[in-house]
């Protein structure tokens, strides 16, 4: 049996020990990319660029696997969402596990927010809605994302950043 009232201890422990008002700057610019494995190259500019308006900035092929695409889409701000494929390995289908990727939120205006959302009724995927300001659903290859229309640094009214 779960003792929340021991986890929820920890987490304030952790809290009081490790945030700080005084925060030094971060050492990091910010995040070059994530990159996600696709198993149709086509299938997923498809699905990133004209479903959810994410622009392809750039395709070349993968330094480390001769025949293998790495590329890219703008999801603001100088980030980047990276793909690569692997043509004549066998993968498999993609899983989520304990210690591996979760999801990835990629926050939007609330307005395109809404056009997203309509646009993936009309596509035909199927997702969940939270809190009112959170859509998750999975890619074509399994990943789950979540488009979020809270701020950058902000999640649902709390400051984050």
């Amino acid at each position: 049996m779960v003792d929340y009232a021991k986890l929820d201890e920890a987490r304030d422990a952790i809290r009081a020990a490790h945030l700080r008002a005084d925060r030094p700057e971060s050492s990091a610019r910010g995040l070059h990319h994530v990159a996600l494995l696709s198993s149709d190259v086509e299938r997923t500019v498809r699905f990133y660029q004209d479903l959810l308006e994410f622009p392809l900035t750039e395709i070349f092929e993968n330094r480390d696997y001769r025949g293998s695409n790495h590329f890219f889409f703008d999801i603001g701000n100088g980030n980047l969402l990276a793909f690569f494929d692997f043509p004549g390995l066998d993968l498999g289908p993609y899983a989520e596990v304990l210690g591996g990727l979760h999801h990835i939120a990629i926050s939007v205006q609330p307005q395109r927010w809404e056009r997203l959302k309509d646009k993936l009724d009309e596509a035909g995927v199927e997702y969940q809605t939270e809190s009112g300001t959170s859509i998750y659903f999975r890619d074509p290859d399994g990943a789950r994302l979540e488009l979020i229309a809270d701020p950058l640094g902000e999640m649902y009214g709390t400051v984050v950043r």
